[in-house]
């Protein structure tokens, strides 16, 4: 443990952060996996519905800084793609 008193106050606001963080991207990883597993179902509204949720979550994550904005334009851009794919499918 330090004994500067900055780096202790620094020190907990690191693990406030860290946890915020881990939260927001379990979220956004548990929507992402929610949305291709509704995509491998074939149900097109249920997968429309489940991407919908999921792209809000890799935004809000995107906003909060804990994920790139890049990373969640790719990961949107790969579901849309996929989506896509499932609705000419049928």
């Amino acid at each position: 443990m330090a004994n500067i008193k900055s780096q202790i106050k620094r020190i907990k606001q690191n693990e406030k952060r860290r946890l915020r963080n881990r939260a927001v991207r379990g979220m956004s990883r548990a929507a992402v996996r929610n949305a291709r597993l509704a995509l491998e179902s074939g149900n097109l509204e249920t997968s429309q519905a489940a991407v919908q949720q999921a792209i809000s979550a890799l935004d809000k994550a995107a906003e909060k800084g804990v994920i790139h904005k890049n990373n969640a334009a790719r990961r949107k851009s790969r579901l849309m793609k996929r989506l896509a794919a499932a609705a000419t499918q049928k």
